[in-house]
């Protein structure tokens, strides 16, 4: 059996991210007999948001024009998430933030095989459990269910070479020509953007894996009892 790789560049404050998450879930149930590899990557929507992040009410007003174009974005938002499971909760969510921490973080429990997990974790806190992830107590506590300790989460925030090999993985992937998330790339061959329906990644997983079998047609070729060379 053939490892099927998918790469999903991500950023945890992007709520497309995380229903884009619940559909490849969804996709997976329907795939039989193949050996699927998820790997996440960095990606920040805004680098300009402070260490201490930014209220959120004023950030998305600023951002998206008035409150009340913010509440039908959350709206359309919710109803699709609704749909996968997710109750959205936008008006918890207390703050704007930056979200290299994170990533930081991710990219230690890659190594230490729960990131996928993870990146639940912290969807489900920011829009769902209204945590200020940019508190590093909050992340004390969450990361404390996953067997860190304080001194651990405190040692990994604090590492510039962390810090650095995130932001090389950012810039690489925006010279790709990444320039929204979720994106998804299979086998580093495939690539699409956005939280596509279960069935878009049903059909490019099988793809893949279809192109990934031997030809099942014979052509000439020499035979181990010397009949035909």
């Amino acid at each position: 059996m053939s490892q099927i790789q998918i790469d999903i560049v991500s950023d945890v404050a992007c709520p497309w991210c995380y229903i884009g998450k619940k559909h490849l879930e969804k996709a997976l149930e329907k795939i039989d007999n193949q050996d699927i590899t998820i790997n996440w990557h960095p990606f920040q929507l805004d680098p300009t948001i402070p260490a201490e992040g930014y209220d959120r009410k004023e950030y998305f007003e600023k951002k998206f024009g008035s409150d009340e174009r913010t509440q039908q974005i959350y709206e359309h938002v919710s109803n699709v998430g609704r749909k996968v499971g997710i109750d959205f909760q936008f008006n918890s969510m207390p703050r704007a933030i930056n979200t290299i921490p994170l990533h930081k973080i991710l990219h230690v429990a890659g190594k230490e095989g729960f990131q996928h997990e993870l990146e639940e974790r912290f969807f489900k806190a920011m829009f769902t459990d209204g945590i200020d992830l940019s508190n590093v107590h909050e992340l004390h506590k969450i990361m404390a269910e996953f067997g860190w300790t304080p001194a651990k989460v405190d040692g990994v925030l604090a590492d510039d070479d962390i810090g650095y090999y995130v932001n090389q993985e950012i810039n690489h992937f925006q010279s790709m020509g990444v320039s929204g998330v979720p994106f998804f790339i299979l086998n580093n061959k495939y690539g699409f953007s956005g939280a596509q329906p279960v069935d878009v990644f049903v059909d490019a997983i099988n793809q893949v894996a279809a192109e990934m079998q031997p030809a099942e047609t014979e052509g000439e070729a020499c035979d181990i009892d010397g009949t035909n060379c």
